[in-house]
């Protein structure tokens, strides 16, 4: 591929159905959905994120960072380190976990485990998470109501609403709820451990895979995460990665990037990014854009609101 030089980058997803998807991407955040299947994720920064404009178009992210490396993520990787997605869940996802980096070593050979962390962007009324165990629960309980498909009853729900933030570190079991629209950042893994389904079937009318053994393996039962509702500015602080939430009105925001790469979601009005050389780009709700780490600073403005994530300093 004939290097042209890195600018910011505005991408185009990659969409994905999913049994308990719906139709909130298009109707909340303008995406375009082909067909009128449900469709559940919007993946906004990944390996598959297309590149929408500039010399670079057409091109995934994965083959950026094959030939421009840490220009792109400002330290040497395999795969982009982090992955920003949107999330329509009309329906109860599996309750599921993660692994850590060491187990999904172990388990897998994958080098990344999965803590995330979710930003409610809508949410119907009473709608809700699972954020763990009840406490006292034991792995032989918790295999004995899988058996008997009362996991639910195990479990320890929270009521959110827009504007809520959930940090998930790896080993929580957890799930989505009907009724939200959420922002998600994680860690570049797709290791999911189903420990429960609800006892549906998938879109080709069997039951889904479950992954009981690894799943009870890694599950923290003792650690439960708390649903918090941040001011604006750091919502999120974690040890993979970072995320801001910037409301802007006329004046310009200026962000010195420090040598990360930051991915830019607009979730709200129309906003424009400028860096100093490069063409400016506009984003609109439901766009998003990544400013790799070789561009030093560079400035938003316009109306409306921002998610903006990055990798966290010591990484």
């Amino acid at each position: 591929m004939r290097k042209t030089g890195l600018y910011p980058l505005k991408l185009k997803p990659s969409l994905h159905v999913k049994v308990w998807g719906g139709r909130r991407l298009a109707v909340e955040m303008g995406k375009k959905l082909p067909t009128d299947a449900p469709y559940g994720e919007s993946w906004e920064m990944h390996d598959t994120s297309v590149v929408a404009n500039g010399a670079l178009q057409g091109l995934a992210l994965g083959e950026l960072l094959s030939a421009y490396g840490a220009a792109l993520t400002g330290s040497p990787t395999d795969s982009f380190p982090l992955l920003a997605k949107m999330i329509d869940a009309s329906a109860w996802l599996s309750i599921q976990v993660h692994p850590n980096d060491r187990q999904a070593g172990e388990l897998e050979g994958e080098p990344r485990g999965k803590t995330e962390a979710w930003v409610v962007l809508s949410a119907d009324v009473g709608a809700q998470l699972v954020i763990g165990l009840q406490p006292g629960t034991s792995r032989a309980a918790m295999t004995a109501a899988i058996g008997r498909n009362q996991l639910e009853n195990y479990l320890v729900y929270a009521d959110v609403k827009a504007g809520d933030v959930l940090y998930i570190p790896a080993n929580t079991v957890h799930a989505l709820g009907p009724g939200l629209l959420i922002y998600e950042i994680q860690q570049s893994s797709d290791i999911t451990y189903r420990l429960y389904d609800w006892g549906r079937v998938g879109l080709d009318g069997k039951p889904r895979q479950l992954h009981i053994d690894k799943g009870l393996q890694v599950s923290d039962l003792d650690s439960l995460p708390t649903v918090t509702r941040p001011a604006d500015g750091l919502i999120v602080d974690g040890d993979y990665f970072r995320t801001w939430r910037h409301r802007l009105k006329a004046k310009p925001m200026n962000i010195a990037a420090e040598g990360r790469f930051q991915s830019l979601t607009c979730i709200d009005g129309r906003l424009w990014i400028q860096a100093k050389g490069y063409d400016e780009v506009i984003l609109d709700k439901g766009q998003t854009a990544l400013i790799p780490a070789c561009i030093e600073a560079f400035s938003i403005h316009g109306t409306g609101t921002v998610l903006r994530s990055c990798q966290s300093p010591a990484l």
